[in-house]
């Protein structure tokens, strides 16, 4: 059962690592100024925005390798909290077209980072299972 279960973990960190790892990539193209915006439009320094980087690119490069993987997945988890806070809050309550939340992806990505920070990342990283952050 170990197997699987170290199966599963790397399944999650690398689902995770490299789906938030893309949209970190597009930010670095892009530049920060939407998120930067954003974190004005909230009245918060707009400074804050570029901690976007360490939640969407430095973060999930660690889940990839397994290193520090729990607190890769903190920091992933409330980069997607102040992402739904900053640009979602609108379709907090609501239903896209098909019947589903409008917030499903972005959900999924926080809940995938809560598991494994609360799992860990098991054998299957650099860090291995006894990794006090992993």
């Amino acid at each position: 059962m170990g197997n699987t279960d170290d199966l599963g973990k790397l399944l999650l960190r690398l689902a995770l690592g490299v789906l938030i790892l893309l949209h970190g990539i597009a930010k670095v193209l892009s530049g920060p100024g939407f998120v930067l915006s954003a974190a004005a439009g909230a009245g918060l320094p707009s400074a804050i925005g570029y901690l976007v980087y360490v939640g969407e690119v430095l973060a999930p490069v660690l889940l990839l390798l397994g290193v520090w993987s729990r607190l890769a997945a903190v920091i992933v988890a409330g980069n997607m909290l102040f992402a739904i806070y900053l640009v979602h809050m609108k379709q907090l309550w609501s239903l896209n077209s098909t019947g589903g939340w409008s917030l499903e992806l972005q959900g999924m990505f926080l809940a995938t980072a809560v598991a494994i920070a609360l799992l860990g990342a098991g054998r299957f990283s650099i860090g291995g299972r006894g990794g006090r952050w992993n």
